[in-house]
């Protein structure tokens, strides 16, 4: 099949050049998507107040639990999909496609069903503060019940991103992240609608930007072009796809679930706690996103290479992603130090000592952003290899040592508050080490999901 304009083939050329153009387009989109966050968190803690703000802090992790099997099974579609690519299989290619798509969305009416039901039992059992309880169980169950809206855009992303295209879905976030700050200042502001309206409108959002790429994608990707053939019923493709993909989703969940008892220690502190570690948790997620772009940039890499039999350029790319990790953990460090009582006071104008604890935990969490990073890269090369079952292993790793240092910190050793921010770059530590550890072993080198036709 010709290779149309929105199709990148990365088995041949400069592999850091390839990286950084693959990486810097969802970059921008993550960077806007944080903006947005960022923006959602400011007008919630400016306009309804520090509670609601904490409020819609105490969900977070909780609906990434819910989004995170969505995630997994679209990550492993991606997998599947860049290994045929660049394998040369085309018609593998759109069978994995149209069978993948009725996994993720199956498991997506699933979740937005559960997602909504259980919000008000789930926090209560989190012990959220009761000044944040109604407005957490309002602002979770909208979210929860657009989970569908979520699994659908990770596909189409996931499929366009396994192909090489990182623009599409760059152009329709940027779109999407525009109208959210629209919607929230209609909805929060406006109409006083409170958290609410600003899960109204991350949902509103995010549809609109999966029925774009969508739509894109069918006038412009050939690979998106499909018969009756293509489209029809798969048990083997599905197989795979739940084969590939279920162990990143466990991943996820996993990791969503050690963010969860992690909240749970959170809880137990006073609301002030409760308002920094949500302010800290927004900028993390932003400091995250250049690791999180690299990471899909190797595995998309990884995949085309392992498809196309070229194991030293996959020893490259992650090489040269390990520099490239370097310098963006040092300039997060040094923005940190030397800005971050102002990026945290930006958030809230009524609670100095939330200011005043989310500054320090800021100060803790990046000294250790590097090995948070090497755990995006590692964990890049083995998911693009197929080397999916480890993403299980680290997973329980990362849950074991969140609750573990959780545990040694709060009960054992006397720091206090502290613990939950030290807790969390112990952990990204001990994950990075041991997603090293698997990569050295080479395991991954045998994981092809195909044989490489050149």
């Amino acid at each position: 099949m010709a290779k149309s304009a929105v199709v990148k083939d990365m088995t041949h050329g400069n592999e850091t050049k390839l990286l950084l153009q693959f990486m810097m387009p969802m970059l921008v989109g993550n960077i806007f998507q944080q903006v947005y966050n960022l923006a959602d968190s400011i007008i919630v803690g400016r306009n309804v107040g520090a509670d609601a703000l904490g409020a819609v802090g105490c969900t977070a992790s909780i609906t990434f639990l819910f989004f995170a099997l969505c995630q997994g099974l679209a990550s492993g579609a991606g997998v599947i999909v860049s290994q045929y690519f660049g394998a040369g299989k085309d018609e593998e290619v759109k069978k994995t496609i149209a069978n993948s798509f009725y996994i993720v969305m199956l498991s997506g009416v699933i979740l937005s069903i559960m997602g909504a039901v259980l919000a008000e039992p789930v926090l209560t059992i989190l012990d959220t503060p009761k000044e944040q309880l109604k407005d957490a169980v309002d602002y979770m169950q909208i979210v929860c019940a657009g989970t569908i809206a979520v699994a659908a855009y990770n596909y189409v992303a996931q499929i366009m991103r396994a192909l090489g295209d990182a623009k599409t879905p760059l152009y329709f976030l940027l779109f999407a992240t525009a109208l959210n700050i629209v919607l929230d200042l209609w909805f929060v502001v406006s109409l006083d609608k409170g958290v609410k309206g600003a899960a109204y409108a991350t949902i509103i959002a995010q549809a609109i930007s999966a029925i774009g790429c969508f739509i894109v994608g069918i006038l412009k990707n050939p690979y998106f072009k499909l018969n009756k053939e293509h489209t029809r019923f798969n048990m083997e493709k599905c197989k795979l796809c739940l084969e590939v993909g279920m162990p990143l989703a466990v991943q996820s969940m996993t990791i969503a679930i050690s963010c969860v008892v992690l909240q749970r220690v959170v809880n137990s502190f006073d609301k002030n706690v409760v308002s920094a570690f949500t302010v800290t948790s927004r900028i993390e997620q932003f400091v995250q996103q250049p690791f999180n772009s690299l990471a899909v940039a190797i595995s998309t890499f990884t995949g085309q290479n392992m498809g196309a039999g070229k194991t030293d350029r996959v020893r490259t790319a992650l090489k040269k992603g390990m520099w490239i990790t370097a310098v963006i953990s040092g300039v997060m460090l040094i923005v940190s130090f030397t800005l971050g009582e102002f990026i945290v006071g930006s958030f809230v104008t009524d609670a100095p000592e939330v200011v005043r604890i989310g500054t320090n935990g800021l100060h803790i969490i990046s000294t250790m952003f590097f090995p948070l990073g090497i755990i995006y890269v590692t964990r890049g090369v083995l998911n693009g290899a197929n080397d999916t079952f480890y993403a299980m292993i680290n997973g329980v790793i990362e849950v074991c040592c969140r609750v573990g240092f959780s545990v040694l910190f709060v009960y054992v050793l006397p720091i206090g508050m502290w613990s939950v921010w030290f807790a969390t770059g112990c952990t990204w530590v001990v994950t990075g080490l041991s997603a090293q550890l698997r990569y050295k072993q080479g395991i991954w080198l045998n994981k092809a999901i195909v044989e490489p036709c050149h």
